[in-house]
């Protein structure tokens, strides 16, 4: 019995299309992270299984949906990725082997970013762990760029899911007004060293080289050279909420 699992937030524009591309799956469950459009009323329609998760990481919330699934197998897909038809006839063959649950698997991810096919900028040649055997599973860890736990050997699979990652230019800023918040957190919580005004040029620089020297973001012509430098942008509102924590933590002593 094969389980699929969605974390969602306010996924109304991209919830209905991943659930019509599992809906090979024998249960469907869509975890709610604080929904308020109409992410719930859409994923009953598909008959998916709704729970609630009140978790504050990302890691409690895929615990949260492991926890209530009922399948043997577990295969995590996010709301805006869709199982291609290759990858969905793969699945299915693949479980039908009694030997597959000795592994867990990664799987290829082909990224569609402002509708084009990304392919450098670190968008290329991506495989990631979403799919377990439930009892190879052990959960998640980390808050932000959550891991899973598992024992045994990792297998590869090649037929991709389809990652529609930023639509527009408006999902963007919206997404990086939440990240950039989390990250700083993270950084502050640990103790990050003051952020003094030379620091920003040196993280900035360091992302630019990252993405345009040794990861070519240029080579996707207009997309990736506006995903690049969009990614530098980002490095800086980290660290510009970073310096504001610490101005609040001194303001206060």
């Amino acid at each position: 019995m094969l389980t699929g699992i969605v974390i969602t937030r306010n996924e109304e524009k991209m919830i209905g299309d991943c659930l019509d591309s599992l809906q090979f799956c024998d249960e469907i469950i869509v975890v709610d992270n604080g929904n308020t459009d109409a992410t719930n009323r859409i994923a009953a329609a598909k008959k998916a299984r709704i729970i609630k998760s009140a978790g504050t990481d990302y890691s409690q919330v895929r615990n949260d949906g492991l926890a209530a699934a009922r399948g043997d197998w577990i295969l995590y897909v996010d709301a805006d990725e869709r199982v291609s038809p290759q990858l969905k006839d793969y699945l299915i063959r693949l479980l039908k082997d009694k030997d597959a649950d000795r592994c867990v698997y990664a799987i290829a991810r082909t990224n569609i970013y402002l509708g084009h096919e990304m392919k450098y900028g670190g968008w290329g040649g991506e495989h990631i762990i979403r799919l377990f055997p439930k009892k190879q599973l052990k959960g998640w860890k980390n808050p932000l760029h959550e891991q899973p736990v598992f024992t045994a050997e990792v297998a590869y699979i090649q037929p991709p899911l389809l990652h529609y990652s930023h639509r527009d230019l408006s999902s963007m800023l919206k997404k990086t007004l939440e990240f950039t918040a989390y990250e700083a957190k993270l950084r502050f919580a640990a103790g990050h060293p003051p952020v003094t005004w030379w620091r920003f040029f040196r993280v900035m620089l360091t992302e630019f080289w990252l993405r345009f020297v040794r990861l070519s973001a240029w080579k996707d012509g207009t997309p990736g050279v506006i995903d690049g430098l969009f990614q530098v942008f980002n490095t800086f509102i980290i660290y510009a909420r970073l310096w504001e924590m610490q101005q609040v933590k001194h303001a206060d002593r």
